[in-house]
């Protein structure tokens, strides 16, 4: 059974006790006898001693360590804390025709968040100069910025930018011409513990699926993933992935085209064997070709998202709190049990049970779905709309 620590009271009760049992005829009890004082104060060094023993004991294990106990467990399976990375992509101006946009450039968003042109450009004959661009990480701070901000960094095609220093012959302001993809912040640790056990649980075995599961999420911000053998016919891998924070503003589906990696070599040199992705699914797949078995062709694909409307009886006096309540709760079952693989459902007792727990839900009956959601291939369960009949 779990060790009982006691808590100050009790450690301060039992030592004025001792005392009195000790030393019969002092009154220990007294409010400024010195008896009184050293003996609350060894109680308060006993409550600081054994917060450090729990302490040591929360540490001594990988299920349970944090920080940079938790880093040292999992680099014994040789998974490191993902760092901060900087979403990047490409963005155009207005010119003067044969104008050059220097590399380094800064620009920014209407939200003050900068990015960097990194190459040199020049206004083409159609009066724009299209040039790469990647943000600029703000430094880490452990209380005002302690994630270094990478995610913030991502944004739509089209997002206004102005560059932060007049250039003769350019226009100040700008947009995005793809989407700028592939910032994440620095990895939390739920995070880390969940790809560390899985390391643990999966060693790596030459190209099993559990291996590609474990070399998309190593990539940072990626949060799932799953592996379909021969999806696209044989001798091919499909990897599946998701994006849950890093791109949060799109349900967490990546922002980019399926395909794979622009490292892939064809027979006799022909270059990639298929479609090279672009964007998320172009990180994730240049990360898993140093990696992956040789004769694989690789594809890394985005799921689709499989819209499930929900309706539930009985509770149309339900308050907004208790609504938004049902919708996270939803969520978290759609999150756990959803994949893009056939084959397996999501419970609806799972959800039933997640709702129940809510206060203010008793009496609800789900009429929609009539069942438990099948998962399909290619496609990802998510809440639609919740209605209350």
């Amino acid at each position: 059974m779990p060790f009982s620590r006691p808590t100050l009271s009790e450690l301060r009760a039992q030592v004025l006790a001792d005392i009195k049992a000790g030393l019969p005829g002092a009154d220990s009890l007294l409010r400024f006898s010195n008896l009184n004082v050293i003996g609350k104060a060894s109680a308060g060094l006993g409550h600081l001693h054994y917060g450090y023993l729990d302490y040591i004991a929360l540490q001594a294990t990988p299920y349970t360590a944090t920080d940079e106990f938790l880093e040292a467990w999992a680099a014994l399976k040789d998974v490191f804390r993902e760092p901060a990375t900087p979403a990047g992509g490409s963005a155009a101006w207005p010119g003067q025709v044969g104008t050059v946009l220097p590399v380094g450039t800064l620009v920014a968003r209407g939200d003050g968040y900068v990015y960097r042109t990194t190459a040199e450009g020049t206004v083409s004959g159609a009066g724009l100069v299209t040039v790469p661009i990647e943000a600029v990480l703000p430094p880490i701070d452990p209380v005002n910025n302690p994630t270094g901000m990478g995610a913030l960094g991502n944004a739509s095609i089209g997002t206004a930018l102005t560059l932060q220093g007049p250039v003769v012959g350019i226009q100040s302001t700008g947009s995005a011409v793809t989407a700028l993809t592939g910032g994440s912040d620095v990895e939390g640790n739920d995070s880390l513990r969940s790809r560390m056990l899985f390391a643990y649980q999966n060693p790596v075995s030459g190209g099993a699926k559990s291996d590609y599961v474990k070399w998309a999420r190593d990539v940072p911000g990626v949060t799932r993933a799953w592996c379909a053998p021969n999806g696209f016919g044989a001798g091919t891998v499909v990897v599946y992935v998701m994006l849950d924070v890093s791109e949060a503003a799109y349900g967490g589906f990546p922002q980019g085209t399926d395909g794979v990696s622009r490292f892939d070599e064809g027979p006799g040199d022909t270059g990639p064997r298929g479609t090279v992705a672009t964007g998320d699914q172009l990180t994730v797949a240049n990360a898993i070709i140093v990696v992956q078995p040789v004769t694989a062709l690789v594809y890394v694909c985005a799921p689709e998202p499989n819209v499930i409307d929900f309706t539930i009886a009985g509770l149309s006096g339900a308050t907004a709190a208790t609504k938004a309540a049902i919708d996270s709760a939803i969520d978290a079952v759609l999150l756990a049990q959803g994949q893009p693989k056939a084959g397996t459902d999501v419970d609806m007792s799972s959800i039933n049970a997640a709702i129940a727990a809510i206060a203010g839900t008793a009496g609800f009956v789900i009429t929609v779905p009539a069942g438990n959601i099948p998962n399909l291939t290619g496609k990802l369960p998510v809440r639609g709309t919740v209605s209350y009949p």
